[in-house]
C-alpha cells in the first residue's frame, strides 16, 4: 500500500509516494505552469503506482474551497494565478485516480507535517507560518485544522508599520499587511535586491524581525499555541530567528508566560519537506478514516 502527496505551490509542484510508515519511496518536482500541463505531469507520476495507491493528500496554493458541502469544494478559487482561477483540482484528479483525496492549503499541509513528524510531535497545538514569496499561516489543534467558513488567511493580518520603514506595502488588497510588508517580493521592491542578497548585518533585518514579531505576538494572544514554527525562504536567513525572538519578547513585555523562546519559536525541523510530509500523512489519515 502506498500513499501519495501533492504539494501544489504557486511556483512548483512537489509530488511524492510513501510506504505505510510514510517513508518516502519517490519524489519529483516540476514548475507550476498551466493546469493542463501541470496536471498531466501529476497523472504521469502517479500512474505507475495506481494499483497500490490507497489515497492522496493535497496541499494547494489558494485561496481554495474546503467546504465539503459546497458546489465548488476542491476548487482553487480567486488565486492571482489567472490560469488556475476557479479550477476544479480535486475533481480533475479523481477522473484518473479513483482514491480518497484529502484537500487543504499548502501551509496547512506543512503545519500538519511538523505536527506529525517535526517540532510539533507530541504537542496538541501547532501554528506554522511560511514567509517567502507570500505569507500564509495554518494551525492544528488536537489533530484538526483550525478553520471555519474557510481556511485562515493569517498572512494578511494588519500590522503597524515600523517607524524607520517608509514602504507602503506590496499587497494589492491591504497594503500594510504581513504579506505586504514582510514577504520576499516586498523586501525586493523596497530595497532593490532579494532578501538572500542582503548582508547579515543589514539594518533592514531589524525591521523584518519587527514585522514577524508582531505576527507572533498576535498569534500568541489569539491562539496561545504550544509552538510557532516559522518557515519559508525568508526565514532561511540564520540571523533572523534570534532577532524575531528578541523583538517578540520586547513587545510581549512578560504579559503572558510562553514556553521558553528557543522552544516556542522555531524554524521547521523538516525544512523543505514539511509540506510533502503533511500531504502524505493526510493521505494516510483519510484512508484510515474511510475504513472505519
Amino acid at each position: 500500500m502506498y500513499y501519495g502527496g501533492i504539494e501544489a505551490g504557486g511556483t512548483k509542484f512537489v509530488c511524492g509516494v510513501s510506504d505505510n510508515e510514510l517513508n518516502l519511496v519517490e519524489r519529483i518536482s516540476f514548475p507550476t505552469t498551466t493546469p493542463t500541463e501541470t496536471m498531466a505531469q501529476v497523472r504521469t507520476f502517479f500512474k505507475k503506482y495506481q494499483e497500490e495507491l490507497a489515497g492522496i493528500g493535497v496541499g494547494s496554493f489558494g485561496p481554495i474551497d474546503i467546504q465539503t458541502d459546497s458546489l465548488t469544494y476542491g476548487y482553487i478559487t480567486t488565486t492571482p494565478k489567472v490560469a488556475w482561477q476557479n479550477y476544479d483540482f480535486v475533481g480533475t484528479l479523481k477522473k484518473t485516480l479513483e482514491v480518497p483525496i484529502a484537500w487543504t492549503t499548502d501551509v496547512n499541509a506543512a503545519c500538519f507535517g511538523e505536527y506529525v513528524a517535526g517540532h510539533g510531535q507530541g504537542l496538541k497545538s501547532v501554528v506554522y507560518y511560511t514567509i517567502g514569496t507570500g505569507v500564509g499561516g495554518g494551525a492544528v489543534l488536537n489533530g484538526r485544522f483550525v478553520e471555519g467558513f474557510s481556511h485562515p488567511e493569517m498572512g494578511h493580518m494588519l500590522l503597524q508599520r515600523h517607524q524607520k520603514d517608509a514602504y507602503l506595502g506590496n499587497c494589492p488588497f491591504h497594503g500594510e499587511c504581513l504579506e505586504g510588508l514582510a514577504a520576499g517580493p516586498a523586501i525586493e521592491k523596497r530595497l532593490g535586491k532579494k532578501a538572500q542578497n542582503l548582508t547579515a548585518d543589514d539594518p533592514f533585518w531589524q525591521i523584518e524581525a519587527d514585522y514577524i514579531a508582531q505576527c507572533v505576538y498576535n498569534t500568541t494572544l489569539l491562539y496561545a499555541p504550544e509552538i510557532i514554527i516559522l518557515g519559508g525562504g525568508v526565514m532561511k536567513q540564520p540571523q533572523l530567528l534570534p532577532l524575531v525572538r528578541q523583538a517578540f519578547a520586547d513587545k510581549l513585555k512578560g504579559y503572558v508566560a510562553t514556553p521558553e523562546l528557543s522552544a516556542y519559536l522555531k524554524t521547521p525541523a523538516l525544512e523543505d519537506d514539511a509540506g510533502l510530509t503533511g500531504c502524505l500523512a493526510l493521505a494516510k489519515e483519510i484512508v484510515v478514516c474511510e475504513k472505519l
